[in-house]
C-alpha cells in the first residue's frame, strides 16, 4: 500500500533553507542535540543542529558499551585472570554472558553492588552463582570499568575536528525495569501495559525523568546529569517517521518493525498514536516467525502468550480502538538485523538515508516535542 501525497508530519527535522546562502558546517548553533541510540551490538550518535541540513550533522556508529565489555572479559579469560567489574549499572548481553563464561571456566567474578546490577537485579543470586559482591579489587584481577556511556570519552574523541557536545542530550536505551525476584520479561511487558493505553504516542517513552524502575535510564542520568532518556525501540519507530514515504503512510496506520541485535519490536501507528506492540528477542527469530507474527499483529490476532510462551516478551493490541482504526497493512522495517525482512516485501525505512541512525532522528523529534510543551525546561536540561 502506498501513502497518500500531500501528508504533514506536523513537526520536521529538515534545515530551512537560507536565502541564497547555503549553511556553513563550520557554524554550530545554540539549540544542538546530541542524541545517542545505545543497543547491543552498537552505540549510534548523532549531533543534530537545526541550523544545519541533515546531511551535514556529525554521525558514528561505534561499538557499544557492553559489546566492549564483552570483550576484556573475553580476553581477561583468555589470559586466566580473574576480573573486578566496577562503575555503573549497564546494559548486560555481551557482557553478562561474558561473566557467565567467566565462572564457567573457573575464574573468579568480583564486582561492585552498583555494577553486579548489570548482570541481574538479584544480588543474592549473583552471589550463589559464585559472583563476590566487594567494593575492595583483588589485587591481581582485571579491572573492567562498567557504564553505558562515557561523555567525556565521546567528547575527547570529538576533539580533534573542533566539535564540542551541546547542552541537550538525549540518550535511548532498552531497559526491562528492576525486578529482582521476577521474570524481567514479564516487568518489562508490565511496563507496556502501563504505557500502551488508548491515546498514548510514541513520545510517552520519552521522558525527562524516567519510572523509577528503569534504573538503566536513571544510571545513563548519572552519567549524564540533565540527561533525556528513552526507551530504544519506541525511539527507532519515531525515527522511522522521518522517512517520508513512512511518514506519509503512518497517517492512515502503519505497522513498523525494528529487527535490532537484541530485540525486535512491532508497533501498530497511526501518526503517532500507538494502537498496539508485540516485542521478542531477534535471536529466537527468523524470516518466517517474523512474518507470522507480525501477520498476526497487523490482522489485531496476535496474543501475548504465544509470543512470551515463545521467550519473547509479548503482545499487546488495543482491541477496539484498533477494529475501528486497522487492519494497517503498510508495513516498514528498521533495524541492523532487517536482512531478515528482505523476502517479505516490507519497505526499507531509511530516514535522512541513514538507517542505523533511525533512533537517533527519533530521540530528536522527541527532544522538539519536549521544547514545544515547555520549552524553558528541554533546553539545555544538561548543563545544569
Amino acid at each position: 500500500m502506498r501513502p497518500p501525497r500531500g501528508c504533514s508530519l506536523g513537526i520536521s527535522l529538515r534545515a530551512p533553507r537560507r536565502s541564497g546562502v547555503l549553511a556553513s558546517i563550520n557554524f554550530m548553533s545554540d539549540d544542538r542535540i546530541l542524541a545517542i541510540d545505545i543497543g547491543a551490538g552498537t552505540m549510534d550518535v548523532l549531533l543534530y543542529d537545526p541550523a544545519q541540513p541533515m546531511e551535514n550533522a556529525v554521525q558514528l556508529v561505534l561499538p557499544s558499551a557492553t559489546a566492549i565489555a564483552g570483550k576484556k572479559i573475553a580476553a581477561a579469560r583468555e589470559a586466566g585472570n580473574d576480573v573486578f567489574l566496577h562503575g555503573n549499572l549497564m546494559g548486560g548481553y555481551h557482557t553478562t554472558n561474558a561473566v557467565w563464561r567467566h565462572l564457567e571456566a573457573g575464574l573468579r567474578v568480583y564486582a561492585t553492588e552498583r555494577s553486579a546490577g548489570t548482570i541481574h537485579d538479584d544480588l543474592d543470586l549473583l552471589r550463589s552463582r559464585g559472583i563476590v559482591i566487594t567494593d575492595d579489587a583483588p589485587r591481581n584481577a582485571t579491572r573492567i570499568e562498567l557504564r553505558d556511556l562515557d561523555l567525556p570519552r565521546l567528547a575527547g574523541a570529538l576533539a580533534p575536528y573542533d566539535v564540542t557536545l551541546p547542552e541537550t542530550i538525549a540518550v535511548a536505551a532498552q531497559d526491562h525495569g528492576f525486578s529482582p525476584k521476577h521474570s524481567n520479561r514479564l516487568f518489562r511487558f508490565e511496563h507496556w501495559r502501563r504505557l500502551l493505553t488508548p491515546g498514548s504516542t510514541l513520545a510517552d517513552h520519552i521522558w525527562r525523568e524516567p519510572p523509577e524502575y528503569m534504573t538503566r535510564l536513571r544510571a545513563i542520568q548519572a552519567d549524564a546529569p540533565g540527561a533525556i532518556v528513552a526507551d530504544t525501540g519506541p525511539a527507532a519507530v519515531l525515527g522511522a517517521l522521518e522517512d517520508d514515504l513512512v511518514g506519509q503512510a503512518s497517517q492512515l496506520g502503519a505497522c513498523i518493525v525494528n529487527v535490532g541485535n537484541q530485540h525486535t519490536l512491532g508497533l501498530l501507528v497511526r501518526g503517532e498514536e500507538l494502537f498496539g506492540v508485540m516485542e521478542h528477542h531477534t535471536e529466537s527469530m527468523d524470516t518466517k516467525k517474523l512474518d507470522r507474527l507480525i501477520a498476526r499483529l497487523v490482522t489485531g490476532k496476535i496474543t501475548h502468550d504465544e509470543v512470551y510462551n515463545d521467550d519473547g516478551h509479548g503482545a499487546l493490541v488495543l482491541d477496539e480502538r484498533y477494529q475501528g482504526a486497522g487492519p494497517f497493512s503498510f508495513v516498514a522495517v528498521t533495524g541492523p538485523n532487517r536482512a531478515m525482512a528482505a523476502p517479505l516485501g516490507w519497505y526499507f525505512a531509511a530516514p535522512h538515508g541513514a538507517m542505523m541512525l533511525s533512533g537517533c532522528f527519533g530521540l530528536v523529534r522527541g527532544v522538539q516535542r519536549l521544547r514545544q510543551s515547555t520549552p524553558a525546561v528541554a533546553r539545555g536540561g544538561v548543563a545544569g
